[in-house]
């Protein structure tokens, strides 16, 4: 190969490198804590995320565009890679991670906060104690006469699944049970139709949009009977710390980015100090309690009028 040859092919090397590192930096449009993305978010746990959102962005050059949507569609469009990003109310099942490790992903899954599925009646029912066993039991089939009929957000969501899993039985086309399309679709139902029960996450209760409002309180939120407790217990941040509320689920941030973007620097935020500050306002209960600052001073000033 002489020398004019030679200089041909590193040139042409040169060139290649440059096209394709300008292809790498077109394509990542995201750094941790700038750039935009999107992030699929389970429907049932929207508010919380909202929240969130708006603080992120406040202190970060980023925008998340976040899409509510049902748990199986995240789940299969994280694994068509229409999305990168999103929030679920569970882990990925062995099989989904080995779906995601075959096509040479490492999806990196963080809980953030535990929330409640919670049931919700209207308040003229004058009624706010349910025995988990007897949701089980009209799920089947039964006649319950405290339950005139279950309603559920969506049939594929990860509410209808956590229930699924529950009870041992496959939520279908039972009689008087439900489905519509999304958490407001089932408070605004409850809230106009005496005795049914609805089955929300409850940060559809702790933090509802404005136009939500009104028939939020036309309802009351059940305290619930475990199948092996004695005694009912609200969905409260104490009984969700302590264990004792029945109904208990996790929150995951599930990051499929591959690289340092917006997911790594959103899920960073997320169990950080002010992220889980965040969740503890919002009623759910954060993954680690945000440290308090106490300040002592050494003198005593009074305050003027």
């Amino acid at each position: 190969m002489n020398k004019i040859t030679k200089t041909l092919v590193g040139f042409a090397l040169l060139v290649l490198l440059f096209v394709f590192s300008c292809q790498n930096k077109t394509d990542i449009k995201d750094s941790i804590i700038e750039g935009k993305a999107s992030l699929f978010v389970d429907e049932s746990i929207l508010p919380i995320i909202e929240d969130e959102e708006a603080v992120f962005e406040t202190e970060y050059n980023a925008k998340l565009h976040l899409i509510p949507k049902s748990e199986n569609e995240i789940i299969n469009s994280l694994l068509n890679d229409t999305v990168r990003i999103a929030v679920l109310s569970r882990k990925l099942s062995d099989k989904e991670v080995k779906a995601f490790q075959s096509k040479k992903v490492n999806p990196k899954v963080t809980p953030f906060a535990t929330d409640a599925v919670a049931f919700v009646k209207n308040k003229a029912a004058n009624d706010s104690l349910i025995a988990l066993q007897d949701v089980i039991e009209f799920l089947k089939g039964k006649e319950v006469p405290a339950i005139k009929g279950i309603v559920f957000d969506n049939p594929n969501s990860g509410t209808v699944r956590y229930m699924n899993e529950l009870s041992g039985i496959t939520i279908t086309n039972q009689k008087n049970v439900f489905s519509l399309k999304s958490n407001e679709d089932v408070i605004k139902y409850v809230a106009a139709n005496n005795g049914m029960v609805g089955v929300i996450g409850i940060n559809w209760i702790f933090q509802p949009p404005l136009n939500l409002q009104g028939d939020i309180d036309k309802l009351n939120v059940l305290a619930v009977k475990g199948i092996n407790q004695t005694e009912f217990f609200f969905p409260t941040q104490d009984n969700l710390a302590t264990g004792k509320y029945p109904l208990a689920r996790d929150l995951y941030i599930v990051n499929c980015q591959g690289y340092s973007g917006l997911g790594m620097g959103f899920g960073s935020f997320l169990t950080g100090e002010r992220g889980q500050r965040i969740v503890l306002k919002s009623g759910l209960l954060p993954v680690r309690t945000p440290g308090r600052k106490i300040v002592i001073r050494n003198t005593i000033t009074k305050d003027k009028n």
